[in-house]
């Protein structure tokens, strides 16, 4: 499926590795909690994966949709800033809503606790992680291809155009206001 939405291969690779950093993330929270590996920290697993490739699909979507016009820099730098916000509320809304599950001491909460523990800690690593290592990686990538080499955009007598001038097509053409 992703692969269908990137179009290409190698964004969709791009995409799945920002996994592991969310998998370490509740792995280094269940042993810094002293937790068994258990079905319930498998569903938490099986949830964070979720949440970590749709972090990735929103990054990787934003950078894509900016402007071929602009410098490999400046379409990773853009893009990430305008789905910042999506991937940090979206871990820090789940993230405290399973607090008082992961502080749980009462019936139950042998159940509660490591689902909890899992996705608080894989979002914590993950988010921070994503929002670093998947733009280097989507730079790297945007650099060797050539299909999404930069392109100066022409005006209509034919001559290319600064960096300013294009900047204000992004900001009319795109549906998110900038801040």
């Amino acid at each position: 499926m992703l692969v269908l939405v990137f179009g290409r291969i190698r964004y969709t690779a791009i995409t799945v590795l920002s996994l592991p950093f969310a998998l370490a993330g509740g792995v280094a929270a269940l042993v810094v909690r002293g937790l068994p590996f258990s079905i319930p920290a498998g569903v938490g697993f099986i949830a964070l994966t979720g949440i970590a490739v749709c972090t990735g699909v929103v990054v990787t979507t934003a950078v894509l949709g900016t402007p071929r016009s602009l410098s490999a820099e400046d379409r990773v730098a853009h893009g990430v800033e305008l789905s910042l916000r999506a991937p940090i509320s979206t871990a820090l809304v789940a993230a405290l809503g399973f607090v008082p599950a992961a502080l749980a001491t009462g019936t139950g909460a042998e159940v509660q606790r490591p689902l909890a523990t899992v996705v608080i800690g894989g979002l914590a690593v993950s988010t921070v992680l994503s929002l670093v290592a998947l733009p280097a990686m989507l730079l790297e990538v945007l650099r060797r291809d050539p299909k999404e080499a930069f392109r100066p955009p022409i005006d209509s007598l034919g001559g290319s155009i600064g960096f300013d001038e294009a900047m204000v097509d992004v900001e009319a053409s795109t549906p998110y206001p900038l801040p």
